[in-house]
């Protein structure tokens, strides 16, 4: 089990991740004016890069992770993620940009494979500790909409990204001293047995892989256009930048609850039913928001991100409740390189979608894709609420 510092600084090490690919989404506005566009819907297609070696990235560094180590690695996510966004706020054209943003996206793929296996290594609560993780993970998306849009303002949008990238290289540096100590990489270990499914590995895996790329979608979809999202709808209220950034952080911040609730949840109860009511309270409020502007769709908007959010942990859970640790982040890479790489395409395909057919496609799309993941969830199966955590395997390594 890991110490309280290293906890901390894994959880802030979330927040960061999340924060470092959402950055762009929020100052794109402000980019494309300084590199002479016309539209923010035409530098989107730029920042497919990102998200696409965010995935791709994740296959590598989950095997570094089991092989060579996760603290190491965790020590490389912090700097490199640094660096990179420095790197990002000192572009001059939409190529350049492309080519650092692919280069943040590589050091922030090591987050997700490495960082939450290292987390809930010999964990008594693995829900409650991926449902607290998840929540940290979405203020960094918070403060991606709250905070940049304030540096923005202020101070312009290279700033931006300059700010996170120094505080990134210290966090990595605290980390390197404080960070609980390996005894050996994890993939050197003597496995112990894992939980029981029911099913192969191989299913469970394409189960996980499919929700998981569906999950990444919305999460992709909502993030990346969320700013924009919400300037749009409600332009009768406000066109202030911090003020929208503001409005935005607080939707951020109050679906995040969402995810202490089923980490909680996923300690006590079976994961099927759990899954499926989520994904339909996705359905709901995506369906509510196709059809309202101004509050009105401020109160949807907060329904579906609480439930996208809220969806996310479920994948994380099923990896540690039925793969033995030694392993685990390799697991992890292979199914995130898939969706994450797959769901890349949702952050092209916003500013086609947007320009083209305007916002109204593009929740449309959520609802359809919202529909996909209800249906494969359906395809789990049903298993008991967990009895306690020894029994189900999620305490014991």
């Amino acid at each position: 089990m890991q110490n309280f510092t290293t906890k901390l600084l894994l959880n802030i090490g979330h927040a960061l991740d999340h924060m470092f690919l959402l950055i762009f989404a929020t100052a794109v506005t402000s980019i494309a004016k300084d590199f002479g566009l016309q539209r923010w819907e035409d530098l989107m297609p730029y920042s497919v890069t990102a998200f696409f070696f965010f995935g791709l990235g994740s296959l590598p560094s989950g095997r570094l992770g089991d092989l060579w180590g996760r603290r190491p690695m965790m020590i490389v996510f912090f700097i490199g993620t640094g660096v990179a966004s420095i790197i990002v706020s000192a572009t001059n054209s939409p190529v350049e940009l492309a080519i650092a943003l692919a280069i943040l996206g590589c050091a922030a793929s090591i987050y997700h494979p490495v960082g939450i296996p290292l987390l809930v290594q010999g964990e008594l609560r693995p829900g409650w500790a991926i449902g607290l993780n998840g929540f940290v993970g979405n203020l960094g998306v918070a403060a991606a909409a709250g905070v940049t849009g304030l540096l923005i303002k202020y101070y312009g949008w290279r700033i931006a990204f300059l700010v996170p990238g120094v505080i990134s290289i210290i966090f990595g540096l605290v980390f390197a001293m404080y960070a609980t100590l390996e005894s050996a990489a994890p993939g050197k270990k003597k496995a112990t047995p894992g939980g029981r499914t029911g099913m192969s590995i191989a299913r469970l895996l394409l189960i996980m892989t499919v929700a998981t790329t569906c999950g990444s979608m919305l999460f992709n979809f909502s993030t990346s256009s969320n700013y924009e999202l919400l300037t749009s709808k409600i332009s009768q209220i406000s066109q202030d930048p911090a003020r929208i950034g503001v409005l935005l952080a607080l939707v951020y911040a109050l679906a995040s609850l969402a995810q202490l609730v089923v980490g909680n949840l996923i300690d006590k109860i079976s994961l099927k039913p759990l899954f499926l009511s989520v994904v339909a309270l996705q359905f709901i409020g995506l369906i509510a928001s196709t059809s309202v502007d101004g509050w009105p769709f401020y109160v949807s908007q907060i329904v579906f991100m609480a439930a996208v959010f809220g969806a996310v942990p479920f994948t994380d859970a099923m990896l540690v409740r039925y793969v033995d640790d030694a392993m685990r982040s390799r697991v992890s890479g292979m199914r995130l390189t898939i969706a994450l790489g797959a769901s890349s395409l949702a952050v092209w395909l916003i500013g086609p979608v947007v320009k083209q057919a305007g916002f109204s496609a593009l929740l449309w799309v959520m609802v359809a894709t919202s529909v996909i993941t209800f249906i494969v969830v359906t395809t789990l199966p049903t298993t008991p609420a967990p009895r306690n955590r020894e029994q189900d395997g999620c305490g014991k390594e």
